[in-house]
């Protein structure tokens, strides 16, 4: 699963109006232009002391080298940083670990900035973001903010046509042979238009039973804009983001990539679905990291039944014939179709003995059945099981209730948006 970003921190967030003049793109008295860190600048120091109090001398080192002007000391730090990272287990890094890589990405963004070079400062800005800590988010989030400024000021305005990733209907018998055994063929996971919080609740939320749910994202901004690539081009394109590369995440050539979003664009419109290197950007906190795309969408209403709180909001973008495949989720989960077309099967919690969950600690919420691919006399039950599937069409929401098996199969170059929520105690 890719290591995400989670909310910004409190320490900055704080400072509000004033964070972010003082983030400021300032000019110097040659004409230099610096990107300002103003908060990092007033935490080194405590920072430094908390990193060498964790046997980071020689970072320390090499960061006060880099604030000089070092570039090769600023690499050499985010190596460093980097190692700390990759020691053991992700939940086992010290975190202070996590902020001293944050520091060294901002570093060499700023020697990069300073060279001109903005789409190297995004790309190690956006390292931090990604696998840094909460300390410095706030500071990074400006930061990339005035870099992608510049940035698509060099690029200048191209008044580019729209370039759509989907623009044609597809044939649903021909769609169906490619899809798992007897799909379509049993019960349809109901489909509601303009279904009330009360109904959601009595009928679906509480009884735990999935509902299509129709014309509920009409006033997103995303439904107009994310269908076209020229558009996302522009708002994120020098962007670095990680992605899935090949079938799925349980298969042994599968591997995690980071790239621009550009490049991952640009590999969706030439996808080969018959490959192994297709491209998925899977489970990532995408509007954690690109808070543009972030105000092109809403959380849904009901993501608030129960009293609980959001968990997180997940990006799911790919071309045609990416599988996630069979597995379930600990939380309420609302998955928003915003282009393109899925196909989803869904099992009840019942059934999970008889869905042959993986042993392994890591995978206990995924199934050694290949839908796609089922070997019978390995898992004969398999062929007997009721479910419930649909075809999820662009602009309709499912709800997926907590511990319900599924899998997903996209059938055009898709968008998606999940929404985890967990429901109160009580």
């Amino acid at each position: 699963m890719s290591t995400s970003p989670t909310a910004a921190a409190g320490e900055f967030a704080g400072n509000g109006a004033a964070g972010e003049v003082a983030g400021e793109i300032a000019g110097t008295d040659d004409g230099e232009v610096v990107l300002e860190t103003p908060f990092l600048d007033g935490e080194r120091s405590n920072l430094l002391q908390r990193i060498a109090e964790e046997g980071g001398y020689a970072y320390a080192t090499m960061t006060s080298l880099a604030a000089a002007g070092d570039i090769r000391a600023a690499e050499a730090a985010k190596e460093m940083a980097w190692e700390q990272l990759h020691s053991g287990p992700w939940h086992s890094v010290v975190p202070v670990w996590r902020d001293a890589y944050s520091m060294a990405c901002i570093h060499l963004a700023k020697l990069h900035y300073a060279a001109g070079e903005f789409t190297q400062a995004i790309k190690a800005l956006d390292m931090g973001l990604i696998m840094g800590g909460m300390m410095l988010r706030d500071e990074l989030n400006l930061a990339i903010r005035k870099a992608s400024k510049k940035a698509r000021s060099d690029l200048g305005e191209k008044g580019e046509s729209e370039i759509k990733f989907v623009s044609e209907e597809i044939n649903v018998a021909e769609v169906q042979q490619l899809l798992p055994f007897k799909s379509l063929s049993c019960t349809l996971v109901g489909k509601r238009s303009a279904l009330s919080l009360e109904a959601f609740l009595r009928d679906h939320y509480l009884s735990g039973s999935p509902v299509v749910i129709r014309d509920s994202m009409d006033h997103w901004p995303a439904k107009n804009k994310w269908n076209d690539m020229n558009y996302l081009r522009r708002v994120a394109g020098f962007r670095t983001v990680p992605v899935e590369v090949g079938k799925n995440y349980l298969c042994p050539e599968w591997k995690q990539e980071l790239i621009t979003f550009s490049e991952f664009l640009e590999r969706i419109r030439s996808n080969d679905t018959t490959s192994v290197e297709t491209t998925y950007l899977a489970q990532h906190q995408l509007f954690d990291q690109i808070q543009e795309l972030r105000q092109d969408i809403v959380i849904p209403d009901y993501c608030f039944t129960g009293g609980g709180e959001i968990r997180s909001l997940n990006a799911w973008f790919g071309p045609a014939g990416t599988v996630t495949p069979l597995h379930h989720d600990p939380h309420h989960n609302i998955l928003a179709q915003v282009v393109g077309k899925k196909y989803v099967r869904l099992y009840p919690a019942s059934l999970s003995d008889e869905l042959y969950p993986h042993s392994e600690t890591m995978l206990t919420n995924s199934s050694q059945v290949d839908l796609d691919n089922i070997d019978e006399t390995e898992f004969p039950k398999i062929l007997d099981l009721e479910f419930q599937d649909c075809i999820l069409e662009e602009g309709e929401m499912l709800y997926i209730p907590p511990k319900w098996w599924h899998y997903v199969r996209s059938l055009t170059p898709s968008f998606s948006v999940s929404f985890w929520w967990s429901g109160s105690e009580n």
